[in-house]
Order: structure tokens, then C-alpha cells, then sequence
């Protein structure tokens, strides 16, 4: 006697093991089993109905007896699969190999033979995709490029049937519980898999609106030196930076940069770990990689800091509870990476905003990478100092203010500062020498009657804006010296006006 399961009958297994003359006698069709295909048919997919009509009319073509069994409802199906098993010496036909290993070690007969599928995942990914698509009803896609210099492609203009989704699929996870790779997460609407270098998420109905596949791969594996990183920017990394946070668009090569800066730092004879959501990264055994999908923020962090890691690469941080996290490890003393999606590198630095103190936040993050196209596109240093922040002249308005500077130029781009109850982000715009010479010249001249004053320079007009009650004065004893400081500069209009 023979007692199919579920995957078993869905997948075809049943009905090719029948045409094929591996199964003579009788075939056992569990109640259970039923029960859950009624209960999917239910919810719109029919496919193991269909299959199970189907292994019923192939067995009456072949003379194999196909009869129900009808056992205790309490039961899981695969339980009361073993159980019946046990007791009457039938064989289970499975094309799930974790089920096959369950019953071989309690003794049960077992036939096991992997689900055939037209199109294995492997067969879609050509030398140069970067990602498959794959959903019901609509042709397979793939991302094919690099980083950043990639094309969108339709392989045929055949839709997908669900049947060919659902056969992928179970190839997928039975190669994974096989030993090829690992389930990650398994949940009701969506399935995560590691399969070697292949992140697989597989969605379903009610959460999706249909059977859907996406599969991704690293295409190239860069080592630090393959940057043509800049001997500045290189000794920082090595030498200072431990507040990283490498940031860039989707698909610009974060990841990347990541796994290379984590093989550098393991060369360096640190200590590496990584904290993913999921785990994909491509790295030597000697990095231990925590998935933040199965563990939570506080195992995550009681479990770093106990292991004490010289630095922890966090790809990648989504929400708050992963920013926090990022930050107490980061004041705990662990030299962190993290990896977010962000739109420009000061992008980058604003998620913090909000979630920890303006004020931490040069203790927290040091340096920002921002990839583009697969490769460096900037750097910025963060630092914290107390001066008067751009765009204001008041000396007693001086506060704590968070400088961005280029780390390559020194050259100050943005301020952050809190003004009352706000925070302010102010880009600090570049002067031309011309214009430096004109704002020094002018402060010198003004600096002795108030600081609370504005200068624009536009085309060959020079305006300069003071209060009120200094209007006066500044124009009788200043204005012929503001216009000789003009016209060297090339200006041919030099105007005072009141604020």
C-alpha cells in the first residue's frame, strides 16, 4: 500500500510514479489530505484537486486501486501519514526530502523522487542577471547589468501559469531542505530562502495577489582594493572610522561595497560579524552572520556585545527598532557598517533625525559612503562643533551644530542644528574665491557696528542687507569703502538696503 502526501499529489509526483509502473496495488488517498486541498480550492487554487483527479484516473488506467482513507482529524496529515505507516508496513511517496528523512529514521518504507519542473530557477539566471521575476500570469522577467547600468527584459511573452510557479517553488524548498541552502522565514504569505548565492522570496495569496518568485544574485565579488580607494579615505577606514554608513539608491552596489569592507576588515585580523534581514551576504566561514528575521533587536544586541566583535556590518537598516539598534551598539564601543537605503548621503545621516539626539549623532556615525553606479561617488566626515550656524550672524545665537564636511576637501556641505523646537539642515553653500574676498572684506568693515547682516551678490550687483537702527550710520561712514570693495570685485552697483 502507498500513502501519498500532499506535495506528493500536488507537485504530479503521484501521477508520474503511476505512469511510470513504481506504484502497483493500492494507493491510500488520507483524509487529512483531503481536507487541505479543499480547504486551498477554497481559497482559489485548485491545482491539487486537479492533480488529485487526475493520480485517480491515471491508477484506474494502470488497474492501481485509489481508495480514501478516512483516520483522526486531530491529526497532522504528515503524523497520521507516519502513524498509519507504522502500523500496516505501507509505503509513504513523498517529494519532500525532510519528510522522506523523517520517515526512514522511524523505519518507514519510503518512495522519494524530486518534483520535475519545465524550467529550474538556475536555468534563468544567464551570466549577466542580476534578479528574476517571476509571477502568474504574466511572461518571466530579469534585471540584466551591473549596479546602477541595468535593463528590465521580458525572456518570452508566455505567461506564467500558477502550475509552473508552484513546481518552482517546491524545486526551491526541497533543494533547500535537501542541505543546498536554508529556509529562512516561513510564513503564511511569504517565504524567504537562501539557496547558495541565490535570495529567494517567494509571496502568495491572501498577502500578494498572486504566486510570486523573486531571486537575486551578486553578479561580481570586489575586494576593497578593486575601489581604487583614495589613500585618505583608505587609512580613515582602517585607522579611525567606526561609525560607517554606506549608503546609496537600490541596486547601486551597497551590498557590495559591504561584503568588501567586511573581508577587509577580516584581513586586517578583526573580528567580523553581520547582523541581515536576510542573511545573503557572500562571506568567508570565519564571519558569523545573526538574521535579524528569527532573532529579535535585544537577542541580537545582548548576543553582540557578550561576543564582542571588532566590527558588526548591519545590511541593511529598514526602521527604528534597526537605527537604535546601529546606535546603542555603536555608543556600547562596536565598530559598526551600516548599509540604508538613502537617495544622497546627507539622506543618509536625516534618518537618524528623529530617532536618537541631534547631538549623539557625531558619536554615533563618522564617516558616510555613498555608492552610485557600483562604485565611491562620496564621502562625508561628521563632526560636532559649537559656532555660529550658516546663515546667521548674531555671536550669542552660537549653539552645537553638526558639520558635514567632504572628507576628501574638508569643504564644509551641510549644518545641522536645533533652533528652538526645530531642526534645521542647511546645505552651506560654496563660495568662488571672488566672492570670499568680497564676504571677508565686508566683514572686517561691518563686524564693529552688528553681526546680524546679509550680503548677495548677483550678476554685478552687490546688495547688502543690515537692520534698521544701524541703516543710517552704516551708510554715511561705509558706503563709499563698500563701493571701492565692490567695483574691485567687478561689481558695478553696490546697494544698502534695511532688513
Amino acid at each position: 500500500m502507498y500513502l501519498p502526501d500532499e506535495i506528493a499529489i500536488e507537485s504530479g509526483l503521484l501521477s508520474r510514479l503511476l505512469l511510470d509502473g513504481r506504484i502497483k496495488g493500492k494507493v491510500l488517498i488520507h483524509s487529512s489530505i483531503v481536507r487541505d486541498l479543499e480547504h486551498k480550492a477554497l481559497n482559489g487554487d485548485f491545482r491539487g484537486i486537479r492533480e488529485l483527479e487526475n493520480a485517480r484516473k491515471v491508477a484506474e488506467s494502470m488497474g492501481v486501486s485509489f481508495e480514501l482513507l478516512n483516520g483522526d482529524p486531530g491529526l497532522n496529515p504528515k503524523e497520521a501519514l507516519r502513524e498509519f505507516a507504522l502500523k500496516t508496513g505501507s509505503t509513504i511517496v513523498t517529494a519532500d526530502y525532510i519528510s522522506a528523512m523523517v520517515a526512514k529514521a522511524l523505519g518507514i518504507n519510503v518512495l522519494y523522487d524530486r518534483s520535475h519542473v519545465k524550467r529550474s530557477l538556475t536555468d534563468f539566471f544567464e551570466e549577466d542577471v542580476m534578479s528574476v521575476h517571476l509571477k502568474e500570469g504574466l511572461p518571466p522577467r530579469v534585471k540584466r547589468g551591473k549596479p546602477g547600468k541595468w535593463v528590465f527584459e521580458t525572456l518570452d511573452e508566455t505567461p506564467l501559469t500558477r502550475e509552473e510557479v508552484e513546481d518552482l517553488v517546491n524545486e526551491i524548498l526541497d533543494r533547500a531542505r535537501s542541505g543546498e541552502g536554508f529556509i529562512e522565514t516561513d510564513k503564511e504569505g511569504s517565504t524567504i530562502i537562501q539557496l547558495g548565492a541565490y535570495r529567494i522570496v517567494v509571496t502568495k495569496p491572501p498577502f500578494s495577489d498572486g504566486l510570486e518568485v523573486t531571486a537575486v544574485r551578486p553578479i561580481v565579488h570586489r575586494s576593497i582594493e578593486d575601489y581604487n580607494l583614495p589613500r585618505k579615505l583608505l587609512r580613515r577606514l582602517e585607522e579611525q572610522a567606526e561609525g560607517i554608513l554606506i549608503a546609496g539608491a537600490p541596486g547601486m552596489g551597497k551590498s557590495t561595497f559591504a561584503q568588501a569592507l567586511a573581508e577587509f576588515y577580516l584581513r586586517k585580523g578583526k573580528i567580523v560579524k553581520t547582523v541581515e534581514a536576510p542573511r545573503d551576504l557572500q562571506l568567508p566561514d570565519e564571519v558569523t552572520q545573526y538574521s535579524k528575521v528569527v532573532g529579535d533587536s535585544q537577542e541580537i544586541h545582548d548576543v553582540l556585545l557578550l561576543s564582542r566583535p571588532d566590527y558588526t556590518i548591519f545590511d541593511e537598516m529598514r526602521d527604528t527598532n534597526d537605527f537604535r539598534l546601529y546606535s546603542d551598539l555603536r555608543l556600547s564601543g562596536v565598530g559598526m557598517v551600516g548599509v540604508v537605503h538613502a537617495t544622497t548621503a546627507v539622506d543618509a545621516i536625516q534618518r537618524f533625525i528623529g530617532r536618537v539626539e541631534l547631538g549623539m549623532i557625531p558619536s554615533i556615525i563618522d564617516t558616510v559612503i555613498f555608492m552610485k553606479d557600483g562604485e565611491v561617488a562620496k564621502v562625508y566626515s561628521v563632526e560636532s562643533v559649537v559656532k555660529v550656524p550658516h546663515g546667521l550672524k548674531e555671536a550669542d545665537l552660537a549653539r552645537p551644530v553638526v558639520v558635514v564636511r567632504d572628507f576628501l576637501t574638508g569643504e564644509p556641505e551641510y549644518e545641522m542644528y536645533v533652533f528652538g523646537e526645530k531642526t534645521f539642515v542647511i546645505p552651506v553653500k560654496r563660495k568662488s574665491p571672488r566672492e570670499r574676498a568680497v564676504s571677508n572684506s565686508i566683514d572686517s568693515l561691518l563686524r564693529k557696528y552688528t553681526y546680524d547682516y546679509r550680503v548677495e551678490m548677483s550678476g554685478e550687483v552687490l546688495e547688502i542687507y543690515v537692520p534698521k537702527e544701524v541703516y543710517a550710520i552704516i551708510s554715511r561712514r561705509c558706503f563709499r569703502k563698500l563701493e571701492r570693495i565692490g567695483r574691485r570685485a567687478g561689481f558695478t552697483e553696490v546697494a544698502i538696503h534695511v532688513i
